[in-house]
């Protein structure tokens, strides 16, 4: 049996999940792994057999998406391209990740293809909406990566296609302690608007950017580059964390019983669908970022213990038996073997 793996690599909460899923996905079966996208930090362990250059969000430097950039940095000819030239018909099954190469290109083919993503969560019926949602920014989050077949990820079960969060390893393996400094990860901004909001607040600040190449103090402010080994030290040992509203980063820092403050970034819908969310549990969420609500924030004691992590082996079983192995089973006795386990 062959599988293909596909992620994107806008932000690297999708290659964190990579990291789990594709190791227990290659207990069943032959997996090649594609990726597209420019802006993730994060290495995979598995050999990324195919790369694009798919289709990236750009940020301005107040910590929202430009839809300018956005626009005219993507090559979308190139991208159209890519949807053609991937060939997708040798593989018995597509597992998406939010990636828009396969996506497409399973659409153009109708080729057999699932979205197993955080994305995916986000449009059951049962899952918190925002308040008030951007057509246009809605309209970019469904067709990024369109896909019928939905299996999601998010803070809770609203649904049974949609799983609570999968805990990687090398979080579960951390040894977390109660530090006095604050772990800030907001990609979105550009350092210079980091220290305008962090300077003259009495504590101090370990900062991870991706615009920093070596580590820097700036006021109290210790910036550094973007490095995995160095920001999971940091994250087990503060006292809290700082970040947008993704998805991945506030799931692990609930699960280390960190003290959490988000902020969605302006014009990406999917954070405001996470936003409420996890405001809905209990979390600090601030829709505009500011020294009085930092401030504030730190003061509050609350810190919310949930249960989140799920059994990933169980999910991938469960989803291969039931578009794979039940069309095989008449033909091959080791799926049967391998159901029954």
């Amino acid at each position: 049996m062959k599988i293909l793996y596909a992620y994107q690599l806008t932000g690297n909460g999708h290659a964190a999940r990579a990291q789990e899923i594709i190791p227990i996905l290659k207990e069943f079966a032959d997996v090649d792994v594609l990726a597209s996208g420019s802006q993730s930090q994060l290495k995979l362990n598995s050999t990324i057999k195919y790369k694009f250059k798919g289709i990236s969000l750009f940020y301005n430097k107040s910590g929202g998406i430009s839809n300018f950039k956005t626009l005219f940095k993507n090559n979308y000819a190139l991208f159209i391209k890519n949807c053609f030239q991937v060939s997708l018909n040798k593989y018995d099954l597509v597992i998406n990740d939010f990636e828009p190469v396969t996506a497409w290109a399973a659409f153009f083919n109708n080729t057999p293809i699932i979205s197993l993503s955080h994305q995916a969560s986000l449009w059951f019926n049962e899952t918190p909406k925002p308040d008030k949602i951007d057509f246009l920014s809605y309209l970019v989050l469904k067709c990024y990566a369109p896909i019928k077949i939905k299996y999601g990820f998010h803070f809770k079960s609203y649904h049974k296609n949609i799983f609570k969060p999968i805990i990687r390893s090398k979080i579960k393996n951390l040894e977390p302690k109660k530090g006095k400094k604050y772990l800030v990860y907001l990609p979105s901004f550009s350092d210079d608007k980091i220290i305008d909001l962090l300077n003259g607040i009495d504590k101090k600040f370990i900062v991870f950017s991706k615009n920093t190449k070596v580590k820097t103090v700036k006021s109290n402010c210790k910036f550094y580059p973007i490095n995995e080994t160095v920001f999971l030290k940091t994250l087990a040992k503060c006292k809290g964390v700082i970040c947008n509203a993704g998805f991945e980063l506030p799931t692990e820092a609930l699960y280390l019983n960190k003290q959490l403050l988000v902020t969605p970034i302006k014009n990406q819908l999917e954070q405001f669908y996470n936003a409420k969310s996890i405001e809905d549990l209990g979390v600090t969420v601030a829709y505009k970022l500011n020294k009085k609500g930092i401030k504030n924030w730190m003061k509050t004691k609350s810190k919310i213990a949930i249960e989140f992590e799920e059994n990933p082996e169980d999910i991938i079983k469960n989803i291969l038996f039931e578009h794979v192995f039940k069309k095989q089973l008449k033909t091959n006795s080791v799926y049967a073997s391998l159901i029954s386990d």
